[in-house]
Protein backbone atom coordinates (compact mmCIF):
# COMPACT_ATOMS: atom_id res chain seq x y z
CA UNK A 1 0.00 0.00 0.00
CA UNK A 2 1.25 3.99 -0.13
CA UNK A 3 0.52 6.10 2.73
CA UNK A 4 0.94 9.92 1.44
CA UNK A 5 0.97 12.77 4.14
CA UNK A 6 0.45 16.20 2.23
CA UNK A 7 1.56 19.05 4.59
CA UNK A 8 0.20 21.55 2.40
CA UNK A 9 1.52 25.37 3.29
CA UNK A 10 1.91 23.94 7.25
CA UNK A 11 5.29 23.08 9.39
CA UNK A 12 8.40 25.00 9.12
CA UNK A 13 12.05 23.39 7.80
CA UNK A 14 13.05 22.51 11.35
CA UNK A 15 10.15 20.89 11.85
CA UNK A 16 9.70 19.04 9.19
CA UNK A 17 13.04 17.80 9.60
CA UNK A 18 12.52 16.97 13.09
CA UNK A 19 9.21 15.26 11.64
CA UNK A 20 11.11 12.81 9.71
CA UNK A 21 13.98 11.98 11.70
CA UNK A 22 10.95 10.73 14.02
CA UNK A 23 8.85 8.98 11.29
CA UNK A 24 11.70 7.65 9.80
CA UNK A 25 12.87 6.17 13.59
CA UNK A 26 9.02 4.37 13.85
CA UNK A 27 8.80 3.15 10.33
CA UNK A 28 12.55 1.33 11.01
CA UNK A 29 11.18 0.28 14.63
CA UNK A 30 7.77 -1.00 13.35
CA UNK A 31 9.25 -2.74 10.27
CA UNK A 32 6.86 -0.84 8.04
CA UNK A 33 7.40 -2.04 4.22
CA UNK A 34 4.66 -0.11 2.85
CA UNK A 35 5.73 2.83 0.13
CA UNK A 36 5.55 5.96 2.57
CA UNK A 37 4.94 9.53 0.58
CA UNK A 38 5.28 12.96 2.24
CA UNK A 39 5.11 16.41 0.66
CA UNK A 40 6.67 18.99 2.97
CA UNK A 41 6.00 22.86 2.19
CA UNK A 42 7.94 24.09 -1.21
CA UNK A 43 10.08 26.32 1.50
CA UNK A 44 10.86 22.86 3.95
CA UNK A 45 12.32 20.14 0.60
CA UNK A 46 15.29 18.84 1.09
CA UNK A 47 17.51 16.05 0.59
CA UNK A 48 16.02 12.99 2.48
CA UNK A 49 17.22 9.34 2.55
CA UNK A 50 15.60 6.42 4.59
CA UNK A 51 12.49 4.82 4.18
CA UNK A 52 10.17 7.57 3.34
CA UNK A 53 10.01 9.08 -0.31
CA UNK A 54 9.88 13.10 0.39
CA UNK A 55 8.23 14.58 -2.85
CA UNK A 56 7.11 18.48 -4.63
CA UNK A 57 3.48 19.80 -3.58
CA UNK A 58 4.00 21.50 -6.93
CA UNK A 59 6.52 22.50 -9.07
CA UNK A 60 6.40 24.48 -12.55
CA UNK A 61 6.96 23.22 -15.99
CA UNK A 62 10.11 24.37 -16.55
CA UNK A 63 13.55 23.81 -15.56
CA UNK A 64 13.81 27.50 -14.68
CA UNK A 65 13.18 31.29 -16.06
CA UNK A 66 11.09 34.02 -15.23
CA UNK A 67 8.37 32.18 -12.80
CA UNK A 68 8.09 34.24 -10.02
CA UNK A 69 7.20 32.30 -6.80
CA UNK A 70 7.67 29.26 -8.81
CA UNK A 71 10.09 26.25 -8.40
CA UNK A 72 10.99 24.30 -11.46
CA UNK A 73 13.08 20.97 -12.36
CA UNK A 74 16.13 23.11 -11.15
CA UNK A 75 14.76 23.17 -7.43
CA UNK A 76 14.22 20.03 -7.51
CA UNK A 77 17.04 18.42 -8.81
CA UNK A 78 19.33 20.10 -5.55
CA UNK A 79 17.20 17.87 -3.74
CA UNK A 80 17.02 14.63 -5.52
CA UNK A 81 13.49 15.06 -5.76
CA UNK A 82 11.69 13.06 -8.16
CA UNK A 83 8.09 12.59 -7.33
CA UNK A 84 5.31 15.52 -7.45
CA UNK A 85 1.51 15.92 -6.38
CA UNK A 86 -0.14 17.25 -9.46
CA UNK A 87 -3.92 18.73 -9.94
CA UNK A 88 -4.85 18.61 -6.25
CA UNK A 89 -8.05 20.41 -5.41
CA UNK A 90 -6.94 22.82 -4.01
CA UNK A 91 -4.60 23.68 -6.71
CA UNK A 92 -7.53 23.42 -8.79
CA UNK A 93 -9.89 25.19 -7.00
CA UNK A 94 -8.30 27.90 -5.08
CA UNK A 95 -5.68 29.02 -7.40
CA UNK A 96 -7.55 28.08 -10.75
CA UNK A 97 -5.36 25.53 -12.57
CA UNK A 98 -7.04 24.55 -15.43
CA UNK A 99 -7.11 21.24 -16.85
CA UNK A 100 -4.59 22.15 -19.91
CA UNK A 101 -2.11 23.63 -17.55
CA UNK A 102 -2.35 20.50 -15.49
CA UNK A 103 -1.54 18.12 -18.33
CA UNK A 104 1.56 20.58 -19.25
CA UNK A 105 3.27 19.95 -15.57
CA UNK A 106 2.15 16.54 -16.35
CA UNK A 107 3.78 15.53 -19.13
CA UNK A 108 6.94 18.05 -18.37
CA UNK A 109 7.22 15.59 -15.06
CA UNK A 110 6.08 12.92 -16.60
CA UNK A 111 9.43 13.02 -19.26
CA UNK A 112 11.83 13.34 -16.81
CA UNK A 113 10.95 9.75 -15.25
CA UNK A 114 8.70 11.48 -12.05
CA UNK A 115 6.81 9.52 -9.82
CA UNK A 116 3.31 11.36 -10.33
CA UNK A 117 0.34 11.71 -7.86
CA UNK A 118 -2.31 12.73 -9.46
CA UNK A 119 -5.51 14.04 -7.91
CA UNK A 120 -9.09 13.90 -8.78
CA UNK A 121 -12.11 14.61 -7.39
CA UNK A 122 -15.74 16.42 -6.88
CA UNK A 123 -17.03 19.35 -5.10
CA UNK A 124 -20.27 18.96 -3.13
CA UNK A 125 -22.26 20.21 -5.82
CA UNK A 126 -21.25 17.80 -8.37
CA UNK A 127 -21.79 14.97 -6.27
CA UNK A 128 -24.83 16.15 -5.34
CA UNK A 129 -25.96 16.55 -8.71
CA UNK A 130 -26.18 12.44 -9.14
CA UNK A 131 -23.49 9.45 -9.99
CA UNK A 132 -23.74 10.23 -13.74
CA UNK A 133 -22.31 14.04 -13.84
CA UNK A 134 -20.66 13.15 -11.11
CA UNK A 135 -18.83 10.70 -12.70
CA UNK A 136 -18.48 12.77 -16.17
CA UNK A 137 -16.95 15.83 -14.04
CA UNK A 138 -14.19 13.27 -12.54
CA UNK A 139 -13.47 11.55 -15.84
CA UNK A 140 -12.54 15.34 -17.75
CA UNK A 141 -10.03 15.57 -14.81
CA UNK A 142 -8.31 12.76 -17.11
CA UNK A 143 -8.14 14.32 -20.13
CA UNK A 144 -4.48 14.39 -21.68
CA UNK A 145 -3.25 12.66 -18.43
CA UNK A 146 -1.10 8.94 -19.79
CA UNK A 147 -3.56 7.06 -17.44
CA UNK A 148 -0.77 3.96 -18.63
CA UNK A 149 2.02 5.90 -17.38
CA UNK A 150 4.50 3.44 -15.32
CA UNK A 151 5.34 5.93 -12.89
CA UNK A 152 1.69 6.72 -12.01
CA UNK A 153 -0.31 6.73 -8.86
CA UNK A 154 -3.89 8.50 -8.93
CA UNK A 155 -5.41 9.78 -5.78
CA UNK A 156 -9.20 10.28 -5.34
CA UNK A 157 -10.33 12.86 -3.23
CA UNK A 158 -14.00 14.03 -2.99
CA UNK A 159 -13.02 18.13 -2.58
CA UNK A 160 -16.39 18.27 -0.08
CA UNK A 161 -14.41 16.43 2.34
CA UNK A 162 -10.99 17.47 2.47
CA UNK A 163 -10.34 19.12 5.98
CA UNK A 164 -14.24 19.13 6.99
CA UNK A 165 -14.05 15.88 9.16
CA UNK A 166 -16.59 14.93 6.49
CA UNK A 167 -16.09 11.56 4.45
CA UNK A 168 -18.10 9.43 1.84
CA UNK A 169 -19.77 6.25 2.93
CA UNK A 170 -17.46 3.11 2.47
CA UNK A 171 -19.98 2.43 -0.12
CA UNK A 172 -19.45 5.28 -1.96
CA UNK A 173 -15.86 4.99 -1.91
CA UNK A 174 -16.03 1.47 -3.08
CA UNK A 175 -18.23 2.98 -5.81
CA UNK A 176 -16.01 5.59 -7.18
CA UNK A 177 -12.88 3.76 -6.95
CA UNK A 178 -14.09 0.51 -8.72
CA UNK A 179 -15.31 3.12 -11.68
CA UNK A 180 -12.06 4.92 -11.56
CA UNK A 181 -10.00 1.14 -11.63
CA UNK A 182 -11.43 0.89 -15.19
CA UNK A 183 -10.10 4.20 -16.55
CA UNK A 184 -6.23 3.34 -15.11
CA UNK A 185 -4.33 0.27 -13.55
CA UNK A 186 -2.27 2.84 -11.52
CA UNK A 187 -2.30 2.31 -7.80
CA UNK A 188 -5.34 4.64 -6.54
CA UNK A 189 -5.82 6.12 -3.04
CA UNK A 190 -7.93 7.70 -1.21
CA UNK A 191 -7.99 11.08 0.40
CA UNK A 192 -10.51 13.54 2.01
CA UNK A 193 -10.61 13.55 6.38
CA UNK A 194 -8.55 10.20 6.15
CA UNK A 195 -7.48 10.11 9.72
CA UNK A 196 -6.19 7.09 12.53
CA UNK A 197 -9.40 6.78 13.29
CA UNK A 198 -11.04 5.65 10.01
CA UNK A 199 -7.99 4.48 8.08
CA UNK A 200 -8.57 1.51 8.64
CA UNK A 201 -12.24 0.67 7.22
CA UNK A 202 -10.52 2.60 4.37
CA UNK A 203 -7.85 0.82 3.32
CA UNK A 204 -9.90 -2.18 3.58
CA UNK A 205 -12.14 -0.93 0.75
CA UNK A 206 -11.68 -2.40 -2.50
CA UNK A 207 -9.52 -0.94 -5.00
CA UNK A 208 -8.09 1.10 -2.45
CA UNK A 209 -4.68 0.99 -2.88
CA UNK A 210 -3.39 3.67 0.11
CA UNK A 211 -4.71 7.10 0.95
CA UNK A 212 -3.42 10.36 0.86
CA UNK A 213 -3.91 12.46 4.25
CA UNK A 214 -4.11 15.93 4.55
CA UNK A 215 -4.02 17.36 8.32
CA UNK A 216 -4.40 14.45 10.03
CA UNK A 217 -1.01 14.06 8.59
CA UNK A 218 0.83 16.79 10.28
CA UNK A 219 2.33 14.55 14.01
CA UNK A 220 3.96 12.19 12.82
CA UNK A 221 3.16 9.59 15.55
CA UNK A 222 -0.43 9.85 13.79
CA UNK A 223 0.81 9.19 10.38
CA UNK A 224 2.72 6.32 11.66
CA UNK A 225 0.19 4.83 13.09
CA UNK A 226 -1.90 5.01 10.01
CA UNK A 227 1.19 3.57 8.25
CA UNK A 228 1.24 0.47 10.90
CA UNK A 229 -2.51 0.10 10.36
CA UNK A 230 -1.62 -0.29 6.33
CA UNK A 231 1.56 -2.66 7.03
CA UNK A 232 -1.18 -4.96 9.76
CA UNK A 233 -3.55 -4.88 7.21
CA UNK A 234 -1.09 -6.55 4.37
CA UNK A 235 0.01 -8.96 6.51
CA UNK A 236 -3.39 -10.21 7.16
CA UNK A 237 -3.62 -10.91 3.27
Amino acid sequence: MIVAANFKTNLTRKKTLNYLGALESILKEKNISQEVLVFPATSSLDEHEGLVTVGAQNAYATFNGAFTGEIGQEQLDEFGIKTILIGHSERRHVLGETQEELVTKFNFYKELGFKIVYCVGEPLEIRESGNEIMMKYISAQYEGIDTEYENLTIAYEPVWAIGTGLTPTLDDIQTVHQALKAKSKAPLLYGGSVKVANVEEVLSIENVDGVLVGGASLIAQDFAKMCEIAQEIENKE
